[in-house]
């Protein structure tokens, strides 16, 4: 009888990781070069049911709010952002903030991702009166918020430090933060992507201090442009090396770049490779628990496929994306019924990966 799976050369790394063993960048990148996708997926999927079994999936239910799409970064990529000046874009109010977030509760959300564009005229005070006025209607509202670059600009308007501008936004309600705005991190690729935008260097600055602070979050990648194979790895290994320095990413999300502006170079990528990158980051970043696949953006079918090649989790429901074009969970209805046609038991969990708080609630009555 023939085999299902005749011998292949990167067959020694995979058993590596499933030992329990760190597989190395080079090696990574042998397995994004030419290993099987089908078996990296299966390995993926045997070292996620490490983490949760695998006829379980969890997912979140957030509201997005962007405060501002004036911006001074301009990425290649952006079609959101408004030129400082033009007399185009917006900043919301603290009470248009609110009257969302009312809305968000009234639809089952108990949580707020708070981000916008990098606008520089925009004083440190408007920050801490959004944070504390939602805050102060909902105490038990989980506020995520700001990513490195924007972190970054308001150490600039404060001449505050890093972490004393972390201490005050977390004592006025901030719990964690994304660890939005890498893309790609490498300079050649940030060059291409957002020359204005933080470098490597201060993108891993910013989310070390965080974590000195005590805001834990999420990391991510985003691909489907001029990167090379290498730079994926380069990323991932970046994102590791800071692991092993803080723990403060609970989870990582590989995501795929969209179309949307004419100045941006964006490539197909094809399902097989979405998921094969899926499974290097199970299967490379050893020290992070949870991989997330982003529905939002790849779509239901993939989004299902990923779940059993190596995510546990599909970073939905989302209400309200002005940034990329959704192809996402609107409400929990959906995300319970989308979680249990693909044959998971679904799993409501917060943004910092709590599970206790939501069990007992029937599901099925959502």
């Amino acid at each position: 009888m023939s085999k299902i799976f005749q011998q292949h050369s990167t067959d020694p790394i995979l058993e590596k990781a499933l030992d329990g063993e760190r597989i190395s960048p080079s090696e990574a990148l042998e397995l994004y070069e030419s290993g099987d996708h089908l078996k990296i997926m299966a390995t993926a999927r045997t070292l996620r049911e490490r983490v949760l079994p695998a006829s379980i999936a969890s997912y979140t239910m957030f509201r997005v709010v962007n405060y501002t799409n004036y911006c001074n970064v301009e990425c290649n990529f952006c079609s959101f952002m408004d030129e400082i000046g033009n007399g185009k874009g917006y900043v919301l109010s603290k009470e248009e903030i609110l009257e969302k977030m009312d809305y968000a509760v009234s639809e089952g959300a108990d949580q707020m991702f708070l981000q916008g564009g990098v606008y520089p005229d925009l004083p440190f005070d408007y920050y801490l009166d959004v944070i504390s006025t939602v805050k102060s209607k909902y105490p038990d509202m989980h506020i995520r918020a700001f990513s490195p670059v924007e972190i970054i600009n308001l150490e600039k308007i404060t001449g505050k430090s890093l972490f004393e501008v972390l201490q005050i936004l977390k004592s006025v309600g901030l719990d964690s933060v994304p660890g939005a705005g890498a893309e790609i991190l490498t300079d050649r690729m940030r060059n291409i992507i957002s020359p204005k935008k933080a470098t490597t260097e201060e993108w891993v600055r910013a989310m070390e201090t965080c974590h000195e602070a005590g805001l834990l979050g999420s990391a991510n990648i985003v691909f489907g442009s001029e990167e090379t194979k290498e730079e994926v790895i380069e990323h991932l290994t970046v994102v590791r090396n800071l692991q092993d320095r803080t723990g403060g990413f609970l989870s990582f999300i590989p995501w795929t770049f969209q179309p949307q502006t004419k100045r941006f170079k964006v490539r197909t990528v094809p399902t097989t490779e979405y998921l094969k990158v899926l499974g290097i980051c199970r299967i490379f970043l050893d020290n992070i628990k949870h991989i997330e696949t982003s529905v939002m953006v790849l779509g239901k079918g993939v989004g299902q496929l990923a779940l059993c090649s190596g995510a546990d989790d599909i970073s939905s429901v989302v209400i309200e994306e002005n940034v990329l074009r959704s192809f996402g969970l609107k409400t929990e209805k959906e995300a319970v019924k989308f979680l249990k046609e693909g044959g998971f038991t679904p799993k409501r969990r917060d943004l910092l990966y709590n599970y206790e708080r939501y069990e007992g609630r029937e599901l099925s009555a959502v």
